[in-house]
């Protein structure tokens, strides 16, 4: 049996501030994946963000950005 990549994922549109350019930003987070951390790249100045993602199941979703350059990674 196939699975679609819908029921898969469940991507939720979330509202934040770039922490260089302050510009508002609109990221799609996957509230199932539990904890996460990634870099993207701010769509308006291009400057590298960790993306932290906190989401335990039901448990509000938490997103944060961080200037790359003062994240504390966590190797998991």
């Amino acid at each position: 049996m196939r699975r679609n990549l819908k029921d898969v994922m469940q991507l939720t549109p979330h509202k934040l501030s770039c922490p260089y350019c302050g510009a508002r930003i609109r990221l799609l987070i996957d509230e199932t994946a539990g904890y996460q951390q990634y870099v993207e790249d701010c769509e308006v100045c291009c400057q590298p963000m960790v993306v932290g993602v906190e989401a335990g199941v039901g448990e509000d979703c938490q997103v944060s950005l961080t200037d790359e350059n003062e994240a504390l990674w966590t190797d998991y």
